[in-house]
């Protein structure tokens, strides 16, 4: 991206902007990354319509020569997220040298309940890197494109939390290089729904809530244990590898090989947490007892319904449109007592971010 410079002093008056976010749930996992916050391996997923986080920044010239933060969760100051999001913006002043010159109330709710197994580090940070680019178009660059305007906060959301890169396209969505693809970036995601079968745009996502403690391993420390993981290397040509295939796959609306995918995925992920060291079992015991339910209930019917997980023990059911209510009833009837106090979250594939303010 190129830095831009800007004397903006007196400028920008006191203002706001809002934008709201979705988190999104990968198919092919980012897991392992290099300096920059570029990845070891591209990865895939599917942008969420209902778990979004919506953010109002309120900004004003600053008052002192260092610029301020005050970082509000619903409604309630988070000290420690106000320290983080200036680290944030402070590594991006190169890039946006407007910030160093206001102060910042960035208010942000999410739609869905904190550790509910959805990443709402990828919906936050996207929706900040959004209102950040939109006050810089609004002021400096008012003639800039939709593509260009959502690539360069795709690439700022990536600066702050890697998945955030895929959270600013609706659909489907590619972050990193890959051979063949023009267009892929390791800076930025990009949207390839042009390219994909209508059948996985309508897909059903419902989250089986297993564990609602906090995550035990941070999202960082698990991309820094792949460093020494003695199958890293194997997983980055394997990750790269599926990329490739379900590209395909996309294509042809074969649900039988993307579901064997996506399943390989998950159980992927959490094998290389059991061979880092040190190690970990993300998994819970009724992680497994959904995952055989799922593997019975598909055999049993043929209804192409499939599971992927995050880093933790709650579950994600992946399936079409048309199988809703035959899955939904499984889970009623099969699964839900598995879950912590019956709690599953419904949700499906979005169209995007959407501008609020």
């Amino acid at each position: 991206m190129t830095d831009r410079k800007h004397n903006i002093f007196g400028v920008i008056p006191t203002d706001k902007v809002g934008w709201r976010s979705p988190s999104n749930i990968a198919l092919v996992k980012y897991w392992g990354k290099k300096s920059g916050q570029i990845p070891a391996n591209a990865s895939l997923s599917l942008s969420l319509k209902e778990s979004v986080s919506e953010t109002i920044i309120t900004f004003s010239p600053a008052k002192e020569k260092d610029f301020k933060i005050d970082f509000y969760l619903d409604n309630e100051i988070q000290e420690q997220f106000s320290k983080k999001i200036k680290t944030y913006l402070e590594s991006i002043l190169h890039s946006m040298p407007f910030i160093a010159q206001l102060d910042f109330k960035i208010e942000s709710k999410n739609t869905f309940p904190h550790s509910a197994g959805i990443a709402s580090s990828a919906s936050g940070m996207s929706a900040i890197a959004l209102c950040l680019c939109d006050i810089e178009r609004k002021y400096f660059d008012k003639d800039s494109s939709d593509e260009k305007f959502f690539q360069r906060a795709s690439y700022f959301a990536r600066l702050g939390s890697g998945s955030a890169a895929r959270s600013i396209y609706g659909g489907i969505s590619l972050w990193g290089e890959v051979e063949g693809i023009r267009s892929s970036s390791n800076k930025f995601a990009i949207n390839i729904d042009k390219d994909s079968d209508d059948i996985y745009k309508s897909f059903h996502d419902s989250i089986l809530i297993v564990d609602s403690s906090e995550k035990k391993v941070s999202s960082s420390l698990g991309h820094s244990l792949m460093t020494n993981n003695t199958y890293a290397t194997n997983r980055f040509l394997q990750a790269n590898e599926n990329i490739k295939t379900i590209l395909k796959i996309l294509k042809t609306g074969d649900l039988k090989s993307f579901i064997n995918i996506v399943e390989s995925e998950a159980l992927t992920l959490h094998s290389m947490m059991m061979t880092s060291n040190p190690y970990f079992i993300l998994m819970k015991p009724n992680t497994i007892s959904i995952i055989e339910k799922i593997w019975e209930f598909r055999k049993e019917t043929d209804v192409p319904v499939c599971f992927t997980l995050d880093a933790g023990p709650n579950v994600h059911i992946l399936y079409p449109d048309p199988f809703e209510q035959k899955v939904k009833s499984f889970i009623e009837s099969e699964l839900l007592k598995f879950t912590y106090n019956n709690v599953v979250i419904h949700d499906n594939v979005g169209n995007g971010p959407e501008k609020i303010v």
